[in-house]
């Protein structure tokens, strides 16, 4: 049995079917997503790279609008508020990190939820701990799909997240809620770990923090699903001790090419999901 859940490969079904629905829109425009970005944060220009990429590959137009390191907040949010009133976009994303001025909160949630391809504002995060929502925060969103591709059971499960993020943790805690699962959320501080986390069927872990899920965390029965995106000693890595862990778990995700690229996939259905409640 193959344990690694290979999110490239799936992420490509997604942004295949999703580039047939694109296709069949004939002569109508195409959908639209625009990526902000403030400065030359190597790690974010490589991320934008890639969406960028995904969006050509699917036939949603991507426009990156680059501001320089040193802009106000009050320019930043007059430019989002320009973007938001553009008829000809369909999505908008503020790409992380920010700089340190920039009050990170305040520049996503200006964001408007028509726009909201992230799923980072308030109203789309309501709507989904309400499960009213058809936007989701891309990584969660990308999270489930995964589990449901795999077809993981998810009902009266029990799911350790390790993480509390706006964007990740949290949201991903109610989406999976939503779905009858029993779900712990933790944090690197939290005690006990190894043995809360020991106990899960799904673990999940979004702390951001290089290796931190050894094999003494995790159990022959359980799915490990690492959405850390770390650099450690120059090389991109998770937050699981991937080599170690693969031999005990029964499914793991691997980083680079697991939550990754459904993360993109995700981010383009929900602008084309926009995009659609814009044109109906």
């Amino acid at each position: 049995m193959n344990k690694i859940i290979d999110g490239k490969y799936y992420a490509q079904e997604l942004n295949t079917s999703l580039k047939n629905s694109i296709e069949q829109l004939n002569k109508k425009r195409r959908p639209k997503l625009v990526i902000i970005q403030i400065g030359n944060n190597f790690a974010s220009n490589k991320y934008i790279k890639n969406k960028l990429k995904a969006c050509e590959n699917v036939g949603i137009i991507g426009e990156l609008k680059k501001y320089s390191e040193d802009i106000k907040q009050s320019e930043l949010v007059k430019q989002i508020e320009i973007l938001n009133s553009d008829l000809t976009i369909d999505g908008i994303i503020v790409q992380l990190p920010l700089p340190s001025h920039i009050n990170e909160k305040e520049i996503t949630d200006i964001v408007s939820p028509s726009k909201d391809a992230d799923g980072f504002s308030p109203i789309t995060l309501g709507n989904v701990m309400l499960n009213k929502s058809n936007i989701y925060p891309a990584t969660p969103f990308g999270i489930v799909k995964l589990l449901d591709w795999k077809k993981i059971n998810l009902i009266g499960e029990n799911v350790v997240i390790i993480g509390r993020s706006n964007i990740v943790g949290k949201p991903l805690a109610n989406m999976l809620i939503n779905r009858s699962a029993t779900v712990t959320i933790c944090n690197t501080k939290t005690k006990n770990l190894k043995d809360i986390c020991k106990k899960a069927d799904i673990l999940i872990s979004a702390a951001g923090s290089p290796n931190l899920v050894t094999k003494d965390f995790v159990n022959n029965n359980m799915t490990v699903i690492d959405v850390g995106a770390n650099f450690k000693d120059g090389k991109y890595c998770g937050d699981v001790k991937f080599e170690e862990v693969l031999k005990i778990v029964k499914y793991i995700t691997p980083v680079p090419g697991g939550v990754g690229p459904m993360t993109i996939a995700c981010l383009l259905e929900n602008t084309f999901n926009l995009y659609k409640q814009k044109e109906n």
